[in-house]
C-alpha cells in the first residue's frame, strides 16, 4: 500500500555508510572495534551496571560477539553503538541509539558508564553529543526510559535536556523484577509541531 507520508530518514541513508567518529568536549564517540572487548568485559563485572542491564558480559569472545553484532545492526539500520572515549584512549562508557527508526525518525538513547568514569559527567556529556548528531543525521525525536529506582540515569537524561514525560507502569523487568519506567524525550530543535 502506498504510503501517504514519506520516511523522515531515507532508507539506506546510514546503514550503507560508514558509521561516523563523533568529537567533542574531550570526547570521542566511535564504532566499537574488537580490541575494546576487554573494556566491555570489565564494565560488566560492575554490579551497578549489572543492576540496571538485562544482560551479562562474561568473556573476551562474548564481547567480540556483541561488538559484531553492534556492526551488524548498524548496516541493518537498527541500532547504532558508540564507545565513549577519553582522549588518553580509555573507554568510560556505551552511548548508543537503540530500537532505531528511521523511517519514522524515532530512536531511544542508550548508555552505559564504567565505575571509574562515574561523577565526571560523561554519560550525560555522550548523550547531548549523541543527540546533536542524531539530529544532524535527520533524526525527528529520541526518548529514553529508566528504572524509576535509577536515581543517577534520570540525572543523566535532565543533564541532557530530555524532558521527563511520565512513569510507564510495572514497564522494566530487571533481574529482581519488575520496574516502573521514567520516560524522558528530547525532540530536534529544528523539527515543528
Amino acid at each position: 500500500m502506498p504510503q501517504l507520508v514519506a520516511p523522515v530518514i531515507a532508507a539506506g541513508s546510514l546503514g550503507e555508510v560508514e558509521q561516523p567518529e563523533i568529537s567533542e568536549a574531550g570526547l570521542l564517540l566511535r564504532p566499537w572495534v574488537p580490541a575494546d572487548a576487554p573494556w566491555i568485559v570489565d564494565a560488566f563485572r560492575d554490579p551497578a551496571i549489572q543492576r540496571w542491564h538485562t544482560r551479562t558480559v562474561d568473556s573476551i569472545g562474548e564481547a567480540e560477539e556483541l561488538i559484531e553484532a553492534y556492526s551488524q545492526r548498524w548496516r541493518a539500520e537498527s541500532s547504532a553503538n558508540w564507545a565513549v572515549v577519553a582522549p588518553d584512549g580509555e573507554v568510560l562508557g556505551r552511548v548508543a541509539l537503540c530500537a532505531m527508526s528511521p523511517e519514522s525518525g524515532e530512536a531511544e538513547v542508550g548508555y552505559w558508564v564504567r565505575a571509574a568514569a562515574r561523577g565526571r559527567g560523561t554519560a550525560s556529556s555522550a548523550v547531548r553529543i549523541l543527540s546533536s548528531w542524531s539530529f544532524g543525521a535527520g533524526f525527528h525525536r529520541l526518548f529514553l526510559h529508566h528504572s524509576t529506582g535509577n536515581a543517577a540515569s534520570c540525572g543523566v537524561a535532565r543533564k541532557a535536556g530530555f524532558t521527563f514525560e511520565g512513569t510507564k507502569r510495572s514497564a522494566g523487568l530487571h533481574t529482581d523484577g519488575w520496574h516502573d519506567l521514567h520516560l524522558h524525550a528530547l525532540v530536534s530543535p529544528t523539527s515543528s509541531g
